[in-house]
């Protein structure tokens, strides 16, 4: 009788080491899986958010109303200035922009 039976477990297990080179679900079985939504980019909206840019404008959201300075541009967000507060905008949320 072995007087150390956990060493007989652990040899059954995996090396932590040798871990990159196991199949995929034999190391990341405990990792949950999401859904991962991939917007397409707008050009035009984009097109049009860097023209405003540095100007007031009001955006309306799928959340609400937005009004501020468009200070920063990029291909899936906008960031929004109002009274010294940074807001990031996703533009496949934007419904409608009105310069002021």
């Amino acid at each position: 009788m072995n007087s150390y039976p956990m060493m007989n477990q652990m040899s059954n297990m995996p090396n932590v080491s040798n871990m990159a080179n196991m199949p995929y679900k034999h190391h990341m079985h405990h990792m949950h899986h999401q859904a991962i939504i991939n917007h397409p980019v707008d050009k035009c909206v984009v097109e049009c958010l860097m023209s405003l840019m540095g100007r007031i404008v009001i955006l309306e959201t799928t959340r609400g109303r937005l009004d501020g300075c468009i200070i920063d541009v990029k291909q899936d967000h906008v960031v929004l200035e109002e009274r010294h507060k940074k807001f990031i905008v996703r533009i496949c949320e934007i419904v409608w922009i009105m310069p002021e």
